[in-house]
């Protein structure tokens, strides 16, 4: 019998840039997580990824275990060689994506640095437009992930993709049914909105989740406000920050969603470092508690 509770699969995130992708899997496949997503920094460092592939769907073996999407975070909008190198990547991911049992890739959209967010919209709707087509052609869906990488609408170095403001200017500039995102709340939270309304609305654009928190620190904030030199926001591994995770998923519920959270670790800054994996088991096991928990087949 089929599990529904693994409608909504908690897995983790875990770096492919140099090739260490399926031992990184082999490591850590018995802690209980249900899903994986191999990610690469700006470059894949010319693998072949067809193999990379085989090796991490043979490290899975016989477990339980999906990979329904890739990750592919750099700058594609940009002509510098390591922007060329990233939307080379795009193509490679898209192109390789089946290799490793996804259907999506995610990632940044690209920004024209240091210009106003909508000077990037001509440049993005040529880039994505051609990534879209050969995304459709290969039965692979594109995510941009929501984060801002301490970007705004007046300045940014790579992603336009931050804010519902910008998701309407760059849906419209591409509005094929298999682009959307890759929505976590910490990156909302960060910029002081609230998450969970964004489900509501955007859970059809919604194709891969993070699974990254927030704490606000709303009595930094009251005393120093945001620019001061105190740290009024941390990014947190999830149980551990402010996000209602029951709420989050039962809203993606809600609106028929089905997919994997795939925890973004590295941020929080306690749970880092030796206490890493810590953090992340924490957080799985929080999120399947959050799922529902256990699913019990009524006997009726």
């Amino acid at each position: 019998m089929s599990n529904p509770a693994k409608s909504i699969r908690i897995g983790t995130m875990v770096s492919a840039s140099k090739g260490g992708a399926d031992k990184r899997i082999g490591q850590i496949a018995e802690m209980g997580f249900e899903s994986f997503e191999p990610f690469f920094w700006q470059t894949t460092n010319g693998q072949n990824l067809a193999e990379l592939g085989k090796r991490c769907l043979d490290a899975i073996g016989d477990r339980d275990i999906t990979i329904s999407t890739l990750g592919m975070f750099g700058n594609p909008l940009e002509t510098t060689d390591m922007d060329l190198q990233t939307l080379q990547g795009w193509k490679d991911c898209i192109d390789n994506a089946h290799h490793f049992g996804a259907n999506c890739v995610a990632g940044f959209t690209g920004r024209i640095r240091n210009r106003p967010l909508t000077d990037s919209l001509p440049r993005y709707k040529e880039i994505w437009s051609e990534l879209s087509k050969r995304a459709a052609d290969k039965g692979v869906k594109i995510a941009f992930e929501n984060c801002a990488m301490d970007g705004n609408f007046a300045t940014g170095d790579w992603n336009i993709a931050h804010n519902p403001d910008a998701w309407e200017l760059i849906f419209n500039e591409t509005p094929d049914d298999h682009i959307g995102l890759e929505w976590e709340p910490c990156h909302q939270m960060v910029y002081l909105i609230e998450p969970l309304p964004q489900i509501r609305k955007w859970a059809s654009k919604i194709f891969h989740v993070h699974g990254k928190d927030a704490t606000i620190r709303w009595d930094v904030i009251k005393e120093h406000g945001i620019f001061g030199k105190e740290k009024f926001v941390f990014m947190r591994t999830p149980g551990f920050g402010d996000s209602n995770w029951t709420d989050i998923i039962s809203e993606l519920r809600l609106a028929g969603w089905s997919g994997s959270i795939d925890i973004e670790g590295w941020h929080d800054p306690v749970y880092r470092d030796e206490l890493e994996m810590t953090g992340q088991v924490y957080a799985l096991n929080h999120l399947k508690h959050a799922r529902g928990g256990n699913f019990i087949v009524d006997p009726v």
